[in-house]
């Protein structure tokens, strides 16, 4: 389940989606604000997702994800949360698991994730307890 679509529309799509988790709802200011970009990037961002059939917008201007767009949201969700979750029990810092999922989440293939996905749920509680002795 290939989804070419540059990374940076990856990551656009999944702040869509933790908006929508955290807050119920997510703007364009929204969006660059969760991002660090400026309000005209995510206006043109936005407009060419809108284009390509990944996000809508309601009368109100809020942002919504397509069956695509959730889609690609949530397959870079539950990588990020899962890779952080890993690094976290190999002994990383949050902010730094955080970060560095961002940037693994974009180029790890489906193959090795999900290994390492299998990997994860059978052994993440005994990395943690080794890390808590």
């Amino acid at each position: 389940m290939s989804m070419n679509i540059h990374e940076s529309a990856e990551d656009y799509l999944e702040a869509i989606y933790m908006l929508g988790l955290k807050k119920g709802y997510a703007r364009s200011i929204d969006v660059a604000n969760s991002l660090g970009f400026s309000k005209p990037s995510v206006s043109v961002a936005m407009k060419h997702l809108e284009e390509n059939g990944y996000i809508y917008r309601d009368e109100d201007r809020f942002l919504h994800l397509t069956d695509k767009g959730q889609a690609i949201a949530s397959r870079i969700y539950e990588r990020h949360e899962t890779l952080a979750a890993f690094l976290m029990a190999l002994g990383v810092c949050e902010e730094t698991a955080y970060k560095d999922a961002c940037k693994i989440e974009h180029d790890i293939s489906d193959e090795s994730f999900r290994c390492l996905q299998a990997y994860a749920h059978n052994n993440l509680d005994d990395l943690r307890e080794e890390q808590a002795q």
